[in-house]
């Protein structure tokens, strides 16, 4: 079930927790589907980018564990269903035949959609950190939110400068 099933939202460090822990669980989802995203490219930038990225995510899951243990609480996840959900269609695009091109735009479009979810999500628990006074945690999620953005952007290049391109002369 999502994190508002059976959750009485009865405090703001209540709901501050329990989001941590759906960005932990879809940080760990993605530290097992980015590689397959990755296989799946054809364009090596590509490539590259969603293995940097990887490496990244494993940074975001010890962040994450870091933030845990400043509020004194153990790392434990709480099932991301957006992530699931997106993870499922990306694992559609990866199972489509097709040209080389038009793939690599759609596993680019699926990453992006990951990642605005993701900004989302952080950039809600490093507001609520903040609203609480907890500017240790804020600072620490946000060095995971300035990573999820210069991901998009890096998408975003890649896209624009030759996938989509590719993809369009067919």
């Amino acid at each position: 079930m999502g994190w508002f099933s059976n959750l009485q939202l009865d405090s703001l460090d209540k709901l501050l927790l329990v989001q941590l822990q759906d960005l932990y669980d879809a940080e760990l989802r993605l530290v097992e589907a980015i590689p397959k995203m990755a296989e799946g490219a054809q364009c090596n930038q590509l490539k590259g980018a969603l293995l940097h990225h990887l490496e990244e995510t494993r940074g975001h899951v010890a962040r994450l564990e870091d933030v845990f243990q400043m509020i004194d609480v153990a790392p434990q996840r709480v099932t991301c269903l957006a992530m699931k959900g997106l993870i499922a269609e990306g694992d559609e695009i990866l199972s489509a035949t097709g040209e080389a091109s038009v793939k690599d735009a759609a596993i680019i479009a699926a990453a992006q959609r990951v990642e605005h979810y993701e900004m989302a999500g952080y950039g809600s628990v490093r507001t609520w950190a903040e609203q609480l006074g907890r500017w240790d945690i804020a600072r620490t999620l946000q060095e995971t939110l300035d990573e999820e953005g210069n991901a998009d952007r890096t998408l975003t290049e890649i896209a624009t400068s030759s996938v989509n391109e590719d993809a369009a002369t067919l």
